[in-house]
This record gives structure tokens, sequence and C-alpha cells, in this order.
């Protein structure tokens, strides 16, 4: 890229990435945030960037997820984030059934109220978001009900210190197509599928579903052999998910990646965890909770939280160098 000093974040399942331009699609819309006020607080151009991760939250406050959103303010506050990133599963159980559903107030707008989430919000789809009127979430409308929205298929956020791609995966675990489970997916601008993943691994990718994870749902083989060889490729310093109802850290063995997992906005599943892969495990917590990335040009500090804003796991980060504090 451009800058040699800019991180390469990939964000998957409700958030986003940093990739090589080499791989960026013209035609994706592109958000530009340099020269935006941060939060009201400050102007740009400070040479910091910080937002919030959450995932897996729509449930109308329930499961912990008002008492997550509490303490996401709180914690926004004191970083003086510039957006919130989520990983998916944006309203249970089954997404919107249209951009009129009273879901988009009940469990978003209503919930997350604190001063500093009044930010921009950059979302992807998750599996349960598939079950609705998926594309209700694209909806200009919601942003005009609630400014702070937005979420497409696709699409990119030029921040000051990287590119953060959102795509969405889902389509990618051939699981739901061969086996709906009885639900309906709306696969609208998926269908053919195989059309679908080939026009997105030339893009890059922000999706909903772990590459590495212990959680419930573990690995994601697709995400292992299609997605995984790119961000090797091209240098990719953190990959981000949510999916899995819980909070990791997954070091990989093989490579610079740190995997990330955001997954723990409301409902959580505790006690339910893989005893297998667990090699570059550094950090599992099965309770609510959410995530902070802070960057400057020359390191990251990422941190977990639980319910009540207390840190659970710490990560420092160089560029060429990795550090870690508990």
């Amino acid at each position: 890229m451009g800058n040699q000093c800019q991180w390469h974040l990939w964000f998957v399942l409700a958030i986003t990435c940093f990739v090589s331009q080499n791989y960026v699609a013209g035609e994706l819309e592109r958000v530009h945030l340099k020269g935006q006020p941060r939060n009201g607080n400050s102007s740009k151009g400070d040479g910091f960037l910080g937002f919030l991760v959450v995932g897996d939250w729509g449930r109308k406050g329930a499961f912990n997820q008002s008492r997550v959103a509490f303490q996401m303010g709180k914690i926004g506050e004191k970083l003086k984030i510039d957006f919130v990133v989520s990983t998916g599963d944006n309203f249970y159980d089954n997404g919107l059934n249209s951009q009129h559903d009273p879901a988009f107030l009940q469990s978003f707008t209503n919930i997350y109220k604190s001063k500093s989430l009044q930010t921009h919000w950059f979302s992807v789809l998750g599996n349960h978001d598939f079950r609705g009127d998926a594309e209700a979430q694209f909806s200009p409308f919601l942003r005009q009900i609630d400014s702070r929205w937005f979420c497409l298929r696709s699409f990119i956020v030029n921040a000051e210190l990287a590119e953060i791609i959102f795509v969405d995966t889902t389509p990618l675990v051939k699981s739901y197509f061969l086996n709906s489970d009885n639900h309906t997916y709306d696969w609208r601008g998926v269908i053919p599928r195989k059309r679908y993943i080939t026009n997105l691994l030339k893009k890059i990718v922000v999706g909903h579903y772990a590459i590495r994870s212990i959680g419930f749902h573990g690995d994601t083989e697709e995400l292992v052999n299609y997605l995984l060889p790119i961000l090797k490729a091209n240098n990719v310093d953190f990959y981000i998910n949510g999916h899995d109802h819980c909070l990791q850290h997954i070091s990989d063995t093989h490579s610079r990646i740190e995997f990330l997992t955001s997954g723990a906005g409301s409902k959580a599943w505790r006690g339910d965890m893989k005893k297998q892969r667990r090699e570059g495990l550094r950090f599992f917590y099965d309770g609510q909770g959410f995530m902070s990335l802070q960057l400057s040009q020359f390191d990251a500090h990422i941190a977990f939280y639980d319910a009540y804003g207390t840190v659970l796991h710490t990560w420092n980060a160089w560029k060429s160098l990795f550090h870690s504090s508990m």
C-alpha cells in the first residue's frame, strides 16, 4: 500500500479489513472519514484512529445487551472513538422484516444511547440477518431514522491510517445452501453463489465468520481455504470477526495474523468451546462484552472488556514486532 505503516486489518462477520489495494475493486462504495470531526470532541488529523467492535447484539436490550451498550459508551468516551464496527447478526432472531421494522429502533437506536456512541456505525450482515429482509439493512431510509447507521453488502471505509473493507461473507458458508434447517434465507444479490464467491475474492473481505475459533462454531473451513491464503499473501495484521458468541484472541502459528473475535454483544454461550486446535490461543471468554482497537502510525492497542467494563485482555502490537500484556 502507499503508506508502509498503514495497518492491514480484516474484519469478518460484521467488521472490516485493511487490505492491499491490489485487491480493492473500484466499484465498491467508499466512505471517507478524513477531515471529519471525531465524535464532536476534536478534529481529525491527530494521527490516531480508535473504534469499538461489537457483534451478535440485536436483542432489544435482553441478554445483557443494554449492559454491554452502557459500558461501550463509557469506554468510547474514554478513548474518544472515531466509529463503531458491527460484525454482524445485527437483529435477532430473523433480521429485519422490512425497513419499517420497529426492531431497528428497539435493538439499535434505543439501546446505544451514550454520547460517545453517537458516531458512525459501520456494519456487515450475519447469518441471522439473512433470515429476514436482508436488503432492508442497506436502505437509506434507516439512515433517515438514525444517521449513525451504515450497512451495505460490501464497501470501503477510508480512514487516516487504514483502508477498511467490509464484505458480506455469509454466502461463503456452503451449509446454508445445502441445509436451511427450516429457515428461509434472503439470497437476493448472492445467487448464483459460485459467481458471488469469485467476485468477492477479487475484492477481499469483511465478514461474519471466524477463520480460527475454539468457540461453538469453531474454524470456518471455507474461510480457511478461500480467505486465509489471501490474508497471508497481503501481510494482514489482524482478522476480526463475530459469529461465535464470545471474546477470543488466537495468534496464527504460521503467519503474523492475530485472529480476534468480538461476538458477545448480547447472548453468550457459556461453557461451550472446542477442545481441539488450541494452538496459538491467548485469550478466551465465554461471557458478554466487546473490544476496542486503537491505532497510531506505528503501534496498535487491542483490549477486550466484559459487560461491566472490566478489562479482560490486552494486546499491544508494533509494525513487525508484537508484544502482549494481560
